[in-house]
């Protein structure tokens, strides 16, 4: 059973507004990757800082702001109900549809049984917090 390489692609923090959230990161010295996008069918918008690279085989892992486009998207009751705050911790590996199909025959709990497309054009899927400790994790996967 192979599905990585493994790595943190991301980590995802819910935000009210993109702009008001991203003077830290700036502070930081971190920059902006690439454009915002809408992620329409996942009602979020979201901004890419990089972190620096560790090594030149690695993708270094980023920070993902979302702000939601409505109250009732999933960042958007997030936001109601706990705030802005760390919202999921995203991985990416090498085979998305194989480690899905693993988890659930494990007794894993996934929001998505199926990848969907996301932010960048990516492969995703969720798994449910109550089968991760209580963190909502993210799978993606390049295509």
């Amino acid at each position: 059973m192979k599905f990585g390489p493994i790595h943190i692609d991301h980590i995802g923090i819910a935000t009210s507004n993109l702009e008001e959230a991203s003077v830290f990161w700036n502070l930081l010295g971190l920059e902006v990757a690439g454009s915002d996008e809408t992620v329409a069918s996942q009602g979020v918008t979201t901004r890419f800082f990089n972190t620096s690279s560790l090594s030149a085989n690695v993708k270094p892992a980023k920070i993902e702001l979302l702000e939601p486009t409505g109250n009732e998207t999933p960042v958007g009751r997030f936001l109601s109900k706990r705030g802005p705050g760390i919202q999921q911790l995203c991985f990416r590996v090498g085979n998305l549809q194989g480690l899905l199909e693993h988890l659930k025959e494990n007794g894993i709990c996934l929001i998505n049984e199926e990848p969907t497309v996301g932010a960048g054009g990516k492969l995703i899927a969720f798994v449910h917090p109550a089968s991760t400790g209580g963190v909502l994790v993210e799978l993606t996967q390049s295509v």
